[in-house]
């Protein structure tokens, strides 16, 4: 029998609570984990995740969670600006590390969690976790298969009216781009492949927010359109902010030659997707084959490959990139100029289709008037 990885978690609010519960749940059914220690600066909440996992270990300190023997995997779901320094610390720890995006607040910190990734024993998984989903994979092949043609243009959007909990969502280090954006961002590299430059309107459109009963002043973006620049006159936009109320609007769309597919739902969220090609005529729709895919994937997918001794889908790299254009962006709205993304990455590379996998081919016709 194979033993269950012992997981640490910092972290034990609304992130945890649910999402990630109940993966957790699922996986600790197989015997896949086993929640060793949980921590938050909140005592209260540390207590009631111990209580729902039923753990004996609970702190308030960070560092017990990183340096305990029976952790393997340390979850990271605290808030933003906590991400680098943990995750730097759980890495030298020689621990296998999830941090919720982004996996840090400025370059300097992130660049030195890839680089020390590289060379750590642990593996390191960095949400979103939106490319491991089957919508997501289905129409990445649509794209490498050239079914749309060339790719020339994209867009992409995600937002809502805000959270009214925690005030650091508001704070420098947190912001729109950082907690929503970064959805967008990663999905559109990841298809598309890496940026070359970045121009962008950020702002704040809201200075004041109700939080926790009492109005806090916002310190940092909640308003965001974002423009990329892949190279060769390919450009995609990304809409953003804590401005929405509701869309019904696909949350991405991308635009070929010889056709467009467009993800319905959210990308943290999807609902299938749509296909229209030229030589067709008609737009074809391809069923959501996993409506429970759950955007916390990134546990189950990091417990797959310690098992199997391969690397992570969504690569530190991939995320240093999406940080480093998000982080651009704030820099060209303020100044209003262009600016231009150093980093890169290496395109995704999906594993061969199983028989089980196949169910995502399942489609619909749909024709529209073109």
């Amino acid at each position: 029998m194979t033993m269950p990885l012992g997981i640490g978690i910092i972290g034990c609010g609304r992130v945890m609570v649910g999402p990630y519960m109940a993966l957790i749940d699922r996986m600790r059914c197989k015997d896949d984990v086993a929640v060793e220690i949980v921590c938050d600066i909140d005592e209260h909440k540390a207590h009631e995740a111990a209580t729902r996992f039923t753990v004996a270990s609970v702190t308030t300190d960070a560092s017990e969670v990183i340096e305990s023997d029976r952790v393997e995997i340390v979850m990271i779901l605290s808030s933003m600006n906590e991400h680098g320094p943990l995750t730097l610390a759980a890495l030298r720890a020689g621990k296998h590390v999830l941090v919720e995006k982004p996996m840090a607040t400025d370059l300097p910190t992130a660049r030195e969690i890839v680089e020390f990734a590289r060379k750590s024993p642990g593996l390191l998984i960095v949400a979103p976790h939106i490319v491991l989903s089957p919508t997501y994979r289905a129409i990445h092949e649509h794209i490498r298969a050239g079914d749309i043609g060339p790719v020339y243009s994209a867009r992409a959007r995600y937002g809502w009216s805000g959270p009214d909990w925690g005030e650091w969502f508001y704070r420098p280090g947190g912001g729109a781009m950082f907690d929503l954006g970064v959805y967008n961002v990663t999905a559109l590299t990841g298809l598309m492949g890496p940026v070359k430059r970045v121009a962008a309107l950020v702002g704040t459109a809201i200075r004041e927010r109700p939080v926790n009963g009492r109005i806090v002043k916002v310190e940092t973006d909640d308003n965001a359109h974002i423009l990329l620049d892949f190279g060769n006159s390919v450009f995609a936009v990304v809409t953003t902010g804590f401005t929405m109320q509701k869309y019904r609007s696909p949350a991405i769309e991308i635009y070929g030659g010889a056709g467009t597919v467009q993800m319905l739902g959210d990308d943290w969220n999807p609902d299938g997707y749509e296909l229209w090609q030229n030589e067709t005529g008609a737009w074809k729709t391809f069923i959501e084959t996993d409506p429970t895919w759950p955007w916390t994937e990134g546990i189950r997918h990091l417990v797959e490959c310690i098992r199997g001794g391969r690397r992570p889908l969504n690569t530190p790299e991939h995320a240093y990139h999406v940080l480093e254009i998000m982080i651009r962006a704030g820099e060209a709205a303020r100044t209003g100029t262009t600016l231009p993304v150093e980093s890169d990455f290496e395109p995704i590379v999906f594993p061969d289709r199983d028989d089980h996998d196949e169910a995502a081919h399942r489609v619909h016709d749909r024709s529209y008037a073109s």
